[in-house]
């Protein structure tokens, strides 16, 4: 079926006690034995439970792979990833990543002595220098937060290939609609559910996808050992939207073209970051490996702290807020909010100045969206 229909039904199927067509919520923690060590495929809600699986069954359907698990978060996503690595590995990551992803691994660094390279994937042929017997994975975040930078999913996957590695792709920014790595060669993809999969700002989520029976089982088991899963009602309302996963994301990449291209125009912004531009530096390559260019848009103001305060304090229909991919849009301040925690000398190699604004763009009127902008700017 087309990737449409399987957000309406891939994974999830009417209820076979009543009929009900939507995914019932199972709030219980336990379920009971048939008769000693046989039940009907669920006995603990850690270990399983059946919203969860719709959801994952969903998940696992629209990234086109054999398994997924879902989590209480996307920072949990993350963190039950890095528990397949021991002390001593190291692991090569996009430098500009969300400064919560560089804080965790930064914190195993620390406590776990895994070592991390924060490094510029788009330069491919650099990866080589940071490659040794003790690495273990690529860690790959496309399009980067906040600034919106490409990482050539099926250049580096065929890089890890040839060299052992795994490869693992941050898809939150564009969805499974918009963006597929298992097609591209990825192992695993991790999502933060919160944000377009989900698409309401009412619930916290994650989910880790695989395409190997034995990653599968892997992070199966330590979802279970971790207690990282996700609970039922979190799952019911991650399954709840999904449902209108490719009509947001076509209003929220539509309302992001015409914004992306009053702020490339307006006097006070210095630069846009939006793959959709025919400026961005990689606009080819996002034309290549993505079915669109997504919602999220940055821009770097000309002016300095007071103009950039302005602007983050004089929106109205914009509000002044962290996270992202929700209907309602939402502006925020790298350098103090998301990446406050990933220290600024990191932010300055990067690329991440005090001067970056990012906007996750709702699906409000583009000409409501546009005027808040102007007026805010002036």
């Amino acid at each position: 079926m087309s990737f449409q229909t399987d957000t309406i039904h891939a994974g999830v199927a009417p209820d076979k006690a009543y009929g009900a067509i939507m995914t019932p919520i199972y709030q219980s923690s336990t379920f009971v034995f048939e008769d000693i060590g046989k039940h009907r495929g669920f006995d603990y809600t850690r270990s399983g439970n059946p919203t969860r699986k719709a959801l994952e069954d969903s998940l696992a359907a629209l990234e086109g792979c054999s398994g997924a698990v879902a989590v209480t978060t996307g920072m949990a996503a993350i963190a039950t990833v890095m528990h397949l690595f021991a002390a001593g590995d190291e692991i090569i990551c996009t430098d500009d990543c969300y400064g919560g992803t560089a804080r965790l691994l930064s914190t195993f660094a620390e406590h776990f002595n895994v070592c991390v390279h924060f490094i510029n994937l788009r330069n491919i042929e650099d990866i080589g220098g940071y490659v040794n017997e003790k690495t273990r994975a690529i860690w790959i975040e496309t399009p980067s937060n906040p600034l919106l930078n490409l990482v050539d999913i099926a250049a580096v996957t065929a890089f890890a290939k040839e060299r052992g590695l795994l490869s693992i792709v941050d898809n939150t920014f564009l969805s499974p609609y918009l963006q597929q790595p298992f097609k591209l060669g990825a192992d695993v993809v991790v999502h933060s559910t919160t944000k377009y999969l989900n698409g309401h700002s009412d619930v916290v989520g994650g989910a880790i996808l695989s395409n190997d029976p034995d990653l599968d089982q892997k992070l199966k088991f330590l979802v279970n050992a971790l207690g990282t899963c996700a609970q039922p009602f979190d799952c019911w309302l991650v399954l709840r939207g999904i449902k209108t996963l490719v009509p947001r994301m076509k209003e929220h990449e539509r309302n992001a073209r015409i914004i992306a291209e009053f702020l490339d125009s307006h006097p006070k912004v210095k630069r846009v970051f939006y793959p959709g531009l025919e400026s961005h530096p990689q606009h080819d390559l996002a034309k290549r490996q993505q079915r669109g260019f997504g919602g999220m848009v940055s821009f770097e103001l000309e002016g300095g702290q007071a103009e950039v305060e302005q602007v983050l304090r004089g929106t109205r229909i914009f509000a002044l807020a962290e996270s992202l991919g929700g209907v309602e849009s939402l502006i925020e301040h790298p350098a103090t909010m998301s990446h406050a925690s990933m220290g600024s000398e990191h932010r300055l190699v990067a690329g991440i100045t005090d001067s970056v604004i990012r906007l996750s763009v709702g699906i409000e009127d583009p000409e409501d969206l546009v005027a808040d902008l102007r007026q805010a700017l002036a």
